[in-house]
């Protein structure tokens, strides 16, 4: 069943989607050569602490993962896609990292996720990481009173196959209030005009995630959690809580400009 949220509630979860921005804004600073994905993942730990706020990652166990997710963040480095658990790794020059962060204030959730690199920049991949972002800006715009589920899918959709990239079944948005995953699932391709309509008090959490290589196929680490492209390559992931209002969408998760040369 499909909450739609008051414009309080709406105001509430704002305020919990700028802990997380503020979560993101000090990982990517804190993110270098010779940082390890814990000490990132200590960083945001700090934010939410200092906010009042909890992590609904913390602990979290679905149905396909065989512990408890250990971590405040999702540390995704390289060809992880997504759900990368943050270890003594150190970054590298030249790793793609993916975090994923979410907090819970007040009883309401935020979730939003960026994707960088670390030192010298491939072009590549920061073609991979632009279009991410552009695939959830579409997704974004399309998210309007009136529209449907399958036209924000259909606008993420586009935008990544247009670039080549793959795109990883089965994972996708979803809705968010309360809890972190919530109804509806927000898929990342689908057929424009399908799907639930769109009303005003619905919150989603829109989540394009790429792969590099053109191929859709992945498989999961032995840690039941981190999900890596078959072929290799390198993903990207980007994510912002938004509010369905009949103003147009309204971002909750929005970010202050990172420090210059921060994470690059």
């Amino acid at each position: 069943m499909v909450e739609l949220k008051t414009d309080a509630s709406i105001e509430a979860m704002y305020a919990a989607g700028q802990v997380v921005g503020r979560a993101l804004t000090a990982v990517r600073n804190a993110a270098d050569v010779g940082v390890s994905l814990r000490e990132l993942d200590e960083v945001a730990r700090d934010v939410l602490r200092d906010a009042g706020a909890t992590s609904p990652f913390l602990g979290y166990r679905p149905s396909f993962a065989p512990t408890p997710f250990p971590a405040v963040i999702c540390a995704s480095v390289n060809d992880a896609i997504v759900h990368g658990i943050p270890t003594g790794y150190r970054l590298r020059d030249g790793d793609l990292l993916s975090v994923d962060c979410g907090a819970l204030l007040d009883g309401w959730a935020g979730d939003s996720a960026i994707s960088f690199v670390v030192g010298r920049p491939r072009p590549e991949d920061l073609t991979l990481i632009d279009t991410a972002e552009r695939a959830l800006a579409a997704g974004i715009e399309a998210a309007v009173v009136g529209n449907r589920i399958g036209d924000i899918a259909h606008a993420i959709g586009t935008v990544c196959r247009a670039a080549g990239y793959g795109i990883p079944a089965d994972f996708g948005g979803h809705g968010i209030g309360r809890k972190m995953h919530e109804d509806p699932g927000v898929p990342n391709e689908g057929r424009p005009r399908r799907g639930m309509p769109l009303r005003h008090g619905m919150v989603l959490a829109i989540e394009p995630m790429l792969i590099a290589g053109g191929r859709d196929g992945y498989h999961p680490d032995p840690d039941g959690w981190t999900l890596r492209s078959n072929d290799g390559s390198r993903a990207a992931h980007a994510e912002h809580t938004v509010a369905i209002t009949d103003a147009g969408p309204r971002i909750l998760t929005a970010r202050e400009p990172v420090r210059q040369g921060a994470g690059s």
